[in-house]
């Protein structure tokens, strides 16, 4: 079975520019690690597309069920540290459940490409 890295990164903001612009970094972070060969889960690239698409919330509350769900199948948390991810609800509570789960953490700094 393949190792899962799951990507806990920064998302709502008051303002559509922000959370485009965290949509857009993960997005090319999520790329990165493929291309690198790692499987990887982010909720923000994976859902944003379709809440976007069919009018979902985009709040914690909505979305931890599914994050939840998918924290539990991963072999490892990696904390993509955007501006803002420190105050970010679901990444704090992202972190507890890996915590909880025993699942390790590690933590990345990324400066978007150009």
């Amino acid at each position: 079975m393949s190792e899962l890295i799951y990507i806990a990164s920064p998302y709502s903001h008051q303002d559509e520019t922000v959370k485009r612009d965290r949509f857009d970094d993960v997005c090319e972070y999520a790329g990165h690690l493929m291309k690198l060969g790692h499987v990887v889960y982010s909720p923000i690239a994976h859902s944003h597309p379709i809440a976007m698409k069919v009018g979902l919330p985009t709040d914690w509350d909505y979305w931890k069920t599914f994050d939840h769900a998918m924290i539990t199948r991963s072999t490892s948390l990696m904390v993509l540290m955007l501006p803002g991810w420190e105050e970010s609800e679901g990444v704090t509570a992202e972190i507890q459940m890996a915590h909880a789960l025993g699942i390790p953490i590690d933590y990345e700094s990324w400066e978007v490409e150009a």
